[in-house]
């Protein structure tokens, strides 16, 4: 059960970290690039080519489990961790991480996360490294136990075993028409995010904004199949409260002026408004939230920024800061905390939903399906990408995979 060798292999995210704050302060894009000078440490351009880091543990039989470690798209913004620097969490995870490795027993997740990822000088290990970590050993308890990855999470967090999948939710990136005429053919749950996080995607007034939901519906109804019915997802980056209002009353008014704009169609809003702080952000989330239940929109509030890590899902779903919780997975750190923080939104009544970034992996996206299915979260993302097809089929053919093997087991059983 323990590991014989730790290997550190470089690679490349699946699209690029990029400057938030730049490009809140009006860096003009030029085809895929951004013009002008970086304003978050570590930039040093507005937009940079994803990388990554993957961590191969090597196990008693030889076999070898992998787990990815990367940061998100907007990395170093909201309270978020700085920019993902390979060769230092590189050196960071040789010298802290890897002997701890080399000492603990790999057949039970939950005990071997709580010894790796002890505080180094009462500081939290990077989230990126919780992350890349924990999808390894995940991966190394399933090979040992020879269960799938949601089976030992559903066996050591004391949940049923899934029989059903859950909706999958795609984000379109810049080619917004093409992506969400892409969605609409796959018949995707949950649709589009948009990307609304420039002045000029937002519009005076939002009435850029606004033309892009009305269309998004036109769509759907012009061309889905018969009873396709999608929750409308956009994320506007802040840009309500930039643009709008800090007032949360305008804020709900504004909201629901866009939901009532599509009748029939759940809408749901992400990072309406960035407040500053995670506190500020609970308490005036907690009464937009309060305001649209009132009226009885059909519009719901996505907390994002000022929501990283475990305890600040803890905070928000005990104030009711949000109708759904996006659990950013490279930012929670540890599958184990995402898995926690899962139960703690349903504990408290609030949607979760299994998120993280486009700049994640082919691994690190199958991770996140095994404990999406485990805690039958309320959505997750296709990810890794912003292409859709691509992170629609990992995240679709995981989920299908795995059900087929769970089916097969439970008919076994009955035999």
């Amino acid at each position: 059960m323990q590991i014989k060798d730790v290997l550190l292999v470089p690679g490349a995210g699946a699209f690029f970290y990029d400057d938030q704050a730049a490009i809140r302060a009006g860096a003009i894009q030029d085809g895929f690039v951004y013009i002008g000078e970086p304003v978050t440490p570590g930039f040093t351009s507005i937009r940079i080519p994803a990388f990554s880091l993957s961590i191969g543990l090597v196990l008693g039989d030889d076999t070898v489990v992998w787990g990815d470690m990367m940061g998100v798209q907007y990395s170093g913004a909201g309270g978020r961790d700085p920019l993902f620097d390979a060769s230092q969490i590189s050196v960071f995870t040789s010298r802290v991480v890897v002997p701890r490795l080399l000492d603990v027993d790999v057949s039970r997740f939950r005990t071997s996360c709580a010894k790796v990822f002890k505080p180094v000088e009462r500081q939290r290990l990077p989230s990126a490294v919780e992350y890349g970590v924990s999808q390894a050993l995940l991966r190394a308890a399933a090979h040992l136990q020879r269960k799938t990855m949601a089976e030992i999470i559903c066996t050591e967090f004391d949940l049923p075993l899934p029989t059903f999948r859950i909706p999958i939710y795609c984000q379109s990136g810049d080619a917004r028409e093409i992506n969400v005429d892409k969605m609409i053919m796959k018949g995707v749950d949950v649709l589009p995010h948009g990307l609304i996080n420039s002045r000029q995607k937002f519009g005076v007034n939002g009435q850029t904004f606004m033309e892009f939901v009305r269309g998004v519906a036109a769509r759907i109804r012009d061309f889905g199949r018969p009873g396709y019915h999608p929750v409308l997802h956009f994320d506007v980056y802040g840009w309500i409260g930039h643009e709008i209002s800090l007032e949360p009353q305008q804020i709900a008014d504004f909201i629901c002026r866009v939901a009532d704009s599509v009748p029939g169609f759940t809408l749901n809003v992400e990072s309406p408004a960035d407040f500053g702080s995670t506190q500020a952000q609970i308490e005036n989330y907690a009464k937009i939230v309060s305001i649209l239940d009132s009226r009885g929109s059909d519009a719901r509030i996505v907390v994002d920024e000022r929501c990283n890590t475990l305890e600040d899902i803890r905070l928000f779903a005990e104030a009711k800061g949000a109708h759904l919780v996006q659990i950013k997975t490279p930012d929670v750190g540890s599958l184990a905390d995402t898995t926690r923080a899962v139960l703690v939104c349903k504990a408290n009544g609030v949607g979760a939903y299994v998120g993280g970034s486009c700049t994640e992996t082919d691994l690190s996206a199958q991770a996140s399906v095994h404990v999406s299915m485990a805690t039958q979260a309320d959505m997750m993302l296709a990810k890794p990408g912003m292409g859709v097809d691509e992170g629609f089929s990992i995240v679709g053919n995981e989920q299908n995979r795995l059900l087929a093997i769970l089916n097969r087991r439970a008919t076994e059983n009955v035999r």
